[in-house]
Order: C-alpha cells, then sequence, then structure tokens
C-alpha cells in the first residue's frame, strides 16, 4: 500500500466519520407536555369527559425543538401545531387544562412548572414601549412647531 492510497483511505475515513457523527438525532422526551400561557403542563392518559369540556382557551403555535430541546410560546414536544386547549368544569385553568388529542377525545394535562424565558415574552412590551416614544416625539414636534408658529406671528 503506498503513501497516495494510505492519504486517499485516511481521508475517505475521515469524510465517512464526519457524515456519520453529524446525523441529527431527535430527543426522547419524558413525557409528552404543552406550554399554555407560560405554564408547562404535562399531559397525562386521563380522558376528560365532553360534558366537563368549558371554552376553548388556546392551541399549539409551534412545536419544540426535538434536536435542542427549545421552545417558547403556546408550544408542544407532541402536538402538532393546532392542536386545542380547553378548560376543564370545576377545575382552575392554572391548574389543568384539557388538550384535544383526536376530535371529540379530550385528556387532562396537569401543570408542572413555569416555561423557561424567551425573549418573545417581552415582545408586546417592548413594541408597546416603541409605539409609546414614536408617539411621544411626534407629538411633541407637532406641540414645537405649533408654539414656533405662534412666535413668529407674535413677531
Amino acid at each position: 500500500m503506498g503513501g497516495s492510497e494510505m492519504k486517499r483511505g485516511l481521508l475517505l475515513f475521515v469524510i465517512c466519520f464526519t457524515i456519520a457523527s453529524s446525523t441529527a438525532q431527535a430527543l426522547s422526551w419524558a413525557y409528552k407536555f404543552v406550554v399554555w400561557e407560560g405554564g408547562v403542563y404535562e399531559v397525562t392518559d386521563e380522558v376528560v369527559a365532553a360534558s366537563d369540556i368549558g371554552k376553548k382557551i388556546g392551541k399549539v403555535k409551534r412545536m419544540a425543538n426535538d434536536r435542542t430541546g427549545a421552545y417558547y410560546g403556546d408550544a408542544s414536544n407532541y402536538y402538532k401545531k393546532g392542536t386545542k386547549y380547553y378548560a376543564i368544569k370545576g377545575i382552575d385553568s392554572v391548574d389543568a387544562i384539557a388538550v384535544e388529542e383526536q376530535q371529540e377525545k379530550w385528556v387532562k394535562a396537569k401543570y408542572l412548572h413555569e416555561a423557561p424565558f424567551h425573549w418573545t415574552d417581552i415582545l408586546p412590551y417592548i413594541v408597546l414601549g416603541i409605539s409609546a416614544f414614536v408617539l411621544f416625539i411626534y407629538l411633541s414636534l407637532r406641540y414645537a412647531s405649533k408654539k414656533e408658529g405662534e412666535n413668529h406671528e407674535k413677531n
């Protein structure tokens, strides 16, 4: 085996090793969950009767990242976007909610803990602050130009 063949073999090994080690692997979640209003709810196998279903309170808006484990907003690691959440009659939604697993079949999801912070959680406040600042600048400039016009008329 010559030096050039050995280099090709080594190069082939490195390329194959790199490709094999870079393949994405999905996380294995310990339990199914949904996130609603900043709370993580573990989905149980407990079926909720149709007569106990209250009003619709939300839905899954995004999937949790199954490679990094990251999630934010109304997310789930199991249920597809659009899966609906409902209040359960007689139970505070802070404690438990119902998740529509199939049409006309709901399961209970029990509150576990607060969801991790994500910068989009404060986005509405940022937008509100920027809007208030722009409005303040606009009104200030308008007031200043009005005052300048009055002073100009006096002279």
